[in-house]
């Protein structure tokens, strides 16, 4: 992730180039309409800046075409083989022209044609197959892997297919309604219902699920949305981290990396296709008003004095877009209320921090050996907007003065999950940790590789140090964990590798009359991958990710979720490596690595969460069986599995860990009854997490190391 205020060593590194190159997109003519500008500038920048641009031509065209289908209709139940064939005679080698502004836009708005009018057959479709029983007696499969599945020949033959979903859709509801049933039999005033009762009853709630998936199909998405999702797939053909976001979605990515926004102040849930209240934030506009109760069910939404917008068929995400906007505006509410009556409210936007869920925080793990202090980063956070916004580099450095008052031996960062975010501040980061030098090398397509250093000589932590990372550890978080491998700072703890992704990507807005600099702009805005980063050892982490120093195995190891499972992501290359000195107080991997392992081979808890992972992820690429006995025999043991996997993650009772927070933290939310309760329950999670078990055993055997040392 990257954005246009990332300080001035971006500049420096993007230099005069890309500016030359941008400026040339204003040749030529304007295009008459809104989706034609935006497609002719996606398409003029993804050819003279991308980092790796694809050509646009017949072949590129062919690719979007069957993109964009799969992305349009995902199960490929709605279309017909011979609708896909007609567009494919029209269209299939035309989309380059239509990006290049040579032809007229007219595949999206062929498509949308066709998709209404085979969406309403569809319709009557599901609800006729729902209208009558199921027999789940019957020997019947259902094959739910869409990358391979072909669109229609026929009308019987996409009858069918829905039969089977629908049906498999149905076989979860009744499954479930016999196990409540079996659950509350030696309840009072329980009376036993028939299965035909039973199974009427699950085809009613798959009648709602699909009736909910229709009205947001009809209602919510529009003709903008069809185009959007068409302009998602050109840029993602590029590469899987150029996006293109209209104007609400880069507000929403902003303040999603600002850990900011400017709203009333509630959060919601989606609950029988109803968008409802569940937690208040105290000092919030909707707290303060008196008039927002928990549990209020929010049907409309409007600007002001404009329109409302109904909420019919609208995801949770799509109404907090609606709700969200800027500082010191007015929003009106229409809220239906617990009693049944129906209130309209207004309320007055204003700052609501997402601190809790964002920002950096600390703890202190007791261990055997000594204090272990523990630092989670949920991402790489900057509020580009605001100089005096919340910082990740800052707020971590803050984090780690905190524990040295504490006097902790040794400190954990947290980085599992993080897919990354700023890259000026992984660099700062870094430096916390090691002394003056470089900390990553970038590269756009026709420069050559600039080293992004560490300036500050001096060194905030010199001590033993661990960072824990995942599957799901990605951009700037394998910067960071890169640079402390290369730099033999500390010991990297987690999934085999992390997640892959070595490029950079920065924001920049669509109407060329603004220039490069500026990353909003009515017609959208694109992310687009323009350099790759490499560590200062020379290879890059994309699509190889970091690979951990000790290994432990998890739930996501064989899923297939990472950079190199999919096929549009860039190659991984090499250049030269870095001039840099390896940490002075050295430490013996070799010997760490041994005692951990030697733990791990006799700890039965990972030994089982790594075979049980490795049949989890077959079972997911498996053909589903239509019969109840069937359904419910592997059912039983998949939910077996699962509950084995979250038993065995959890350190209990004896096992657990001596979690505690910082005094300077502990009355922190004492003005926040809700976020207090989070946090601490944050803390218990910490304490039964057998990862960070692991990882403070590896920290103790490095205090304990003989030939290990450090300033004090």
């Amino acid at each position: 992730m990257f954005s246009k205020r990332n300080l001035p060593i971006v500049l420096l590194i993007l230099g005069a180039g890309i500016f030359v190159a941008f400026r040339t997109l204003g040749i030529g003519e304007n295009p008459p309409t809104k989706y034609e500008k935006i497609l002719k500038n996606v398409g003029e920048m993804l050819e003279q800046i991308h980092y790796s641009p694809k050509q646009l031509d017949d072949k590129f065209s062919k690719e979007v075409f069957a993109k964009y289908l799969s992305d349009v209709d995902v199960e490929k139940n709605v279309l017909l083989a011979s609708d896909v064939e007609a567009l494919r005679s029209k269209y299939e080698t035309r989309i380059d022209d239509e990006i290049q502004g040579k032809a007229p836009i007219q595949f999206v708005p062929s498509v949308s044609e066709v998709y209404k009018k085979r969406l309403a057959e569809t319709e009557v479709l599901y609800k006729d197959i729902l209208s009558r029983p199921f027999d789940f007696s019957v020997n019947d499969s259902v094959d739910q892997n869409y990358d391979k599945a072909q669109f229609p020949k026929n009308e019987a033959e996409r009858k069918e297919s829905w039969r089977k979903r629908l049906k498999y859709l149905t076989l979860e509801r009744y499954s479930d309604l016999l196990d409540q049933q079996e659950a509350s039999k030696n309840k009072p005033g329980f009376v036993a219902r028939s299965n035909e009762d039973l199974e009427k009853e699950a085809r009613g709630k798959a009648m709602k699920v699909m009736d909910r998936f229709y009205d947001r199909l009809k209602v919510k998405v529009n003709d903008d949305d069809r185009f959007n999702m068409f302009v998602q797939t050109i840029v993602q053909s590029m590469d899987p981290h150029t996006d293109y976001f209209p104007p609400v979605e880069k507000r929403y990515f902003d303040e999603q990396m600002s850990g900011h926004f400017f709203g009333i102040g509630a959060s919601l849930r989606e609950e029988e296709g109803n968008i409802k209240i569940t937690t208040l934030v105290t000092g919030s506009p909707a707290w303060k008003s008196g008039q927002v109760t928990v549990g209020d069910v929010i049907t409309k939404v409007a600007q002001g004095a404009q329109e409302p917008v109904d909420l019919t068929g609208f995801q949770v995400e799509d109404a907090v877009k609606l709700i969200r906007g800027t500082k010191g505006t007015e929003v009106r509410l229409t809220l239906k209320k617990a009693d049944g009556s129906t209130k309209v409210i207004s309320l007055i936007r204003d700052e609501i921090v997402q601190d809790e869920a964002t920002f950096a925080r600390s703890a202190i793990v007791n261990s055997s050996k000594g204090k272990i202090g523990y630092i989670y980063l949920p991402e790489f956070y900057a509020d580009f907007d605001n100089p005096k916004g919340n910082r990740c580099s800052i707020d971590v450095a803050r984090e780690v003065m905190k524990l040295k008052e504490q006097k902790v031996d040794g400190i954990v960062l947290d980085l599992r999950f993080n897919g990354g975010g700023s890259l000026y501040d992984v660099v700062q980061m870094a430096g916390l940790f090691v002394e003056q030098g470089p900390i990553v090398q970038v590269k756009d397509r026709d420069g050559k590789p600039q080293i992004l250093p560490d300036h500050d000589k001096s060194v905030l932590y010199d001590g033993p140090f661990a960072v824990m990372v995942n599957e799901l550890s990605a951009s700037a978080s394998e910067i960071f964990a890169a640079a402390i491998q290369d730099y033999h700072r500390g010991v990297i703890i987690g999934s085999t590798t992390t997640y892959g992704k070595g490029t950079v990507q920065r924001n920049i807005g669509l109407d060329k009359s603004l220039g490069f600099m500026e990353a909003n702009s009515e017609l959208g805005t694109l992310k687009l991958t323009l350099q790759k980063f490499y560590r200062i050892s020379g290879g890059s982490t994309q699509l190889r990710g970091v690979a951990s120093d000790i290994v432990l195995p998890d739930l996501y190891e064989y899923s297939k979720i990472r950079e190199k499972d999919n096929p549009d992501a860039l190659p991984w290359d090499e250049i030269q490596k870095a001039d840099y000195t390896p940490w002075k107080y050295a430490y013996d991997l070799n010997i760490i690595k041994g005692m951990s392992n030697e733990r791990l081979k006799n700890n039965s808890a990972f030994n089982l969460i790594r075979a049980d992972a490795e049949w989890l992820s077959k079972e997911n690429d498996k053909v589903f069986p239509l019969s109840l006995q069937k359904y419910r025999e592997e059912q039983k043991q998949i939910k077996a599995t699962i509950k084995q996997i979250e038993t065995l993650s959890k350190l209990a009772g004896a096992s657990e860990l001596n979690v505690s927070a910082l005094p300077q933290d502990a009355h922190k939310y004492d003005n926040d009854k809700d976020k207090g309760t989070r946090f601490q329950s944050w803390l218990k999670d910490k304490r039964n997490d057998i990862y960070l078990g692991e990882a403070v055993n590896v920290l103790d055997d490095m205090i304990t190391q003989k030939n290990l040392v450090y300033n004090k």
